[in-house]
């Protein structure tokens, strides 16, 4: 029987999980914030991880036919030069490394290439096509070419729709009650003077009501959704046209809390929208699991081994979060 490793290091924790090859959950791990950009004990937090899963598991090292990582801040090949010998210093046989979007990927795709827009706090996008070549924008903001379309914009473009609608710079919008409301202030120059002189910054809870004032029809917030969307799409047609892959058939896998949990489809709409202009035969598809899954995926693809449906099924029902109380150190 042949066993499989996945990791998933993100900022605030790393989750490890290894599988049979009939998708059957062998032993899970999890730890800390794993991106070495973020955390000098990120090799620890890993190998924490990993260790807990093996010996829930029963398992060594040399048992595992593939580990795949996939890791957050893996964005140029500086990161690869350290994490290179980090993962090696792990001592399994056989081994890959991508950042960790990749993985997300491929826990919504069918198959080992496609393409994924994330948009939670940050945003990011990458796509990997049929001959293995990958390519990733975003995380590092506005002044290295990212559109505004990640939570933390979001917020702020939701304040600045305020401001402007106060001091009549722009139209009337439900945002300035909404803003108001959100953070407690009485009045829009109370939150400037906060800003100002105190160095307050706009919560993140503000992206949400440019949902909750679209979804009431405001133009404005509807404009907003649209135009970042559509920046969104911007960036995944122009890796897939970097990578020839306009006229295939993949999966545009959508993540994170701003594209998977969103009270309306506008910017989901715009971001089909502006990829299907370039890729008309992408189908547009969600997060169906977990991204550490997505990197067990990505080591069975890795050796070769395609998983049948029932496999994908036991897999999908694999649900890390359901063991944090347990297992975190």
């Amino acid at each position: 029987m042949n066993y499989y490793m996945g990791v998933d290091a993100g900022g605030s924790k790393t989750h490890c999980l290894i599988v049979d090859a009939s998708g059957e959950p062998c032993g899970i791990g999890i730890s800390g914030n794993g991106n070495h950009q973020t955390n000098a004990d990120a090799e620890h937090e890993i190998a924490a991880a990993c260790t807990q899963a093996l010996n829930e598991a029963g398992l060594r090292q040399d048992e595992i036919a593939f580990a795949y990582f996939g890791l957050a801040g893996a964005d140029r090949e500086p990161d690869y030069k350290v994490l290179r010998p980090m993962i090696a210093r792990l001592q399994y046989p056989r081994t890959d490394i991508a950042c960790d979007t990749m993985i997300a990927m491929r826990a919504g795709s069918q198959a080992s290439h496609g393409a994924v827009v994330i948009s939670g706090t940050g945003f990011n996008a990458a796509a990997r096509n049929r001959d293995g070549r990958e390519l990733q924008y975003g995380g590092f903001g506005y002044l290295f070419g990212d559109g505004q379309g990640s939570g933390r914009d979001l917020a702020n473009l939701s304040l600045r729709a305020a401001v402007r609608a106060w001091d009549l710079r722009g139209p009337q919008t439900l945002l300035q009650e909404l803003v108001l409301r959100s953070t407690g202030f009485s009045s829009i120059p109370e939150v400037l003077d906060a800003m100002l002189d105190e160095g307050y910054e706009p919560p993140l809870q503000l992206a949400e009501q440019v949902f909750i004032a679209a979804e009431a029809g405001d133009t404005v917030a509807e404009g907003i959704l649209s135009e970042q969307g559509t920046e969104l799409g911007n960036a995944a047609a122009a890796l897939i046209r970097r990578l020839d892959m306009e006229e295939d058939h993949f999966d545009l896998v959508l993540g994170g809390s701003i594209l998977s949990k969103s009270r309306t489809d506008l910017m989901r709409e715009a971001l089909a929208k502006r990829v299907h202009e370039t890729a008309p035969y992408a189908r547009i598809r969600r997060i169906e699991m977990e991204p550490v899954i997505g990197a067990v995926l990505s080591a069975m693809d890795r050796d070769g081994y395609v998983p049948q449906d029932e496999v994908t099924e036991r897999l999908k029902k694999i649900m890390i979060a359901d063991r944090k109380g347990e297992m975190e150190l």
